[in-house]
């Protein structure tokens, strides 16, 4: 406050000397801010600021990014993964090659001060909301509406970071000074428990309520709860630990979800991710013609269709799409190796784009040499360095080229067939590969058009293929940097090179594939890169009170 007030008394000084004050300037009431008492004295200001919560305020420190997660950004979350390479980087490189540190963080460590910003946001309306004059059922919907939020942030502080300070309801401000409690990191199980508690209580305050599409209500809170309680059962969260007690929770958490009989799998796996609303989706960001995000069309295009190339996908990925017959790929079997991309799963159709795939008016054209989406092609600043494109969330009838066009396909947070994965995954460790587990799993694969899993699958067996299907089914989906890591097998998915495909033309027009490496380098180190480093900003603003991650 101090501070405050010495530069308060410059200000006047100075417009004194300049004799340009001619009334007490620093008593005129501001006409672009709206005060606190205005906020919780109306309930359209006060819903207004709650639902803000789901978009957040762009600062300076996080590069002003909405919502949770990193969503459609320029580079996807999958690009720090074995899914997907960044053509032109965007802070990607160094985190696939190892070289994350405290100093250097990208947008990697984005989540601590977003999150936390968030969280005393949320404390602020939970103190003040009681004083908004408006009913009791509306008063309850919009706090269950904060604590799912709270929540929301919480997991994304667990997953990134580990053991993370636990703030409670308390409205930190100016006047304090001890803040010593906000660098006490806390054990992630507790942690865990906490965001548990308060999807609980959300819950319980949005259980017959409804609420419009694209903010939380009590399905998702009860999904959100479903997937914490799978992380919380997983090796890195138990320090290898096999609990089936907590195995046995996550499925039952799930299964309260699959227990409302309110969601179904949408029928068509590659229209699902262009428009929002779907038999499938529990919550997610929705955009509208107004509130544009990154043109994904644009941004991730083929070079010769006038694109950036992107997020573009690693054969890592491409190669764990199965046949359309349920066997896997092989390169060392010369038909497959000569067609690679003849009956394969049709997500693969749905979500990569490869040589010779049809797309829009003519077919994708990365060989070499002359294909267009090539080096060869225009625009070779931006070409495909693993021979692939996404189509996943690419609406066709979007234009490439127009970067005036609005893109507003939803972002989605948490969908139904996420909800199945999960408790596939937690009923076969905690009881095995059951008829449930089999259903869950097979459910999945015959809307995407696949066969059954073979039965009389081990538990171990069946692990592989749920891994795998979670792998397929939400691809690009922010789900497999976590997956990795909770797993506790990042140490040999991270230290596979980032491989791609170049395809060549023969004289007679055929095309030869070569594996070749992308990107260099690819490096995970076990001791330090199953958690990310807090940035060293936030350690030094506490003085050194606030323990890093091991390792950095």
């Amino acid at each position: 406050m101090k501070t405050k007030n010495i530069s308060l008394i410059l200000v006047a000084a100075a417009l004194a000397a300049l004799g340009a004050c001619k009334k007490d300037f620093l008593d005129t009431t501001p006409t672009s801010i709206i005060t606190d008492a205005a906020v919780w004295g109306d309930s359209s200001l006060a819903e207004a600021y709650i639902t803000g919560r789901y978009i957040g305020v762009g600062g300076s420190n996080d590069g002003g990014k909405p919502g949770f997660g990193r969503g459609f950004e320029d580079a996807w979350m999958s690009s720090v993964t074995d899914e997907s390479v960044v053509v032109w980087d965007n802070n990607t490189w160094f985190v696939q090659q190892g070289a994350l540190t405290p100093d250097r963080t990208g947008w990697m460590s984005d989540t601590w001060v977003r999150s936390y910003r968030s969280i005393r946001e949320i404390n602020y309306a939970l103190a003040n909301i009681d004083k908004v004059p408006m009913s009791d059922y509306g008063k309850e919907r919009l706090k269950g509406e904060l604590h799912f939020i709270r929540a929301y942030r919480y997991q994304d502080l667990i997953r990134n970071f580990g053991d993370v300070p636990l703030v409670g309801d308390r409205v930190y401000n100016l006047d304090d000074t001890n803040f010593d409690s906000l660098f006490i990191r806390k054990p992630v199980q507790e942690c865990i428990q906490y965001a548990v508690s308060e999807l609980n209580t959300a819950a319980t305050m949005m259980q017959d309520k409804s609420y419009p599409i694209g903010r939380g209500s009590y399905a998702a809170a009860l999904a959100l709860k479903a997937r914490l309680l799978l992380y919380a059962a997983s090796p890195l969260y138990t320090n290898n630990v096999n609990d089936k007690t907590k195995w046995a929770a996550a499925a039952s958490a799930a299964q309260a979800v699959m227990a409302l009989n309110k969601f179904t799998l949408y029928n068509n796996y590659k229209t699902l991710f262009t428009i929002s609303g779907t038999s499938e989706d529990i919550f997610e960001r929705v955009y509208s013609p107004t509130n544009e995000h990154t043109n994904l069309e644009l941004v991730n295009g083929p070079n010769g269709y006038g694109g950036w190339g992107g997020n573009t996908p690693m054969q890592n990925l491409v190669d764990d799409y199965e046949m359309a017959d349920g066997s896997r790929f092989d390169w060392n079997n010369p038909v497959q190796k000569a067609n690679p991309y003849q009956n394969r799963d049709p997500r693969f159709y749905a979500s990569i784009l490869y040589n010779g795939a049809p797309y829009r008016n003519r077919n994708v054209e990365t060989f070499r040499p002359g294909g267009k989406d090539s080096k060869d092609g225009n625009g070779n600043w931006n070409t495909s360095p693993t021979g692939y494109y996404v189509r996943k969330y690419i609406n066709e009838g979007n234009p490439v080229e127009n970067p005036n066009q609005t893109a507003y396909q939803p972002w989605k947070y948490l969908r139904y067939a996420e909800v199945l994965l999960n408790y596939a995954e937690a009923q076969n460790e905690a009881a095995g590969p059951d008829a449930t587990v089999y259903k869950a799993i097979n459910d999945i694969r015959a809307r995407a058009g696949m066969p059954e899993l073979p039965k009389g699958l081990s538990t171990d067996s069946m692990r592989i293929r749920i891994r795998n299907e979670r792998r397929i089914e939400l691809a690009f989906e922010e789900h497999r940097y976590f997956d990795v890591r909770r797993w506790k097998i990042a140490e040999v998915t991270e230290n596979i090179p980032a491989y791609g495909v170049l395809p060549s033309k023969q004289p007679d027009g055929s095309i030869v594939y070569t594996k070749i490496i992308a990107l260099d380098n690819r490096k995970f180190d076990k001791a330090k890169n199953y958690w990310v480093p807090i940035p060293q900003s936030e350690i030094n603003s506490s003085g050194r009170k606030l323990r890093q991650n091991d390792g950095y």
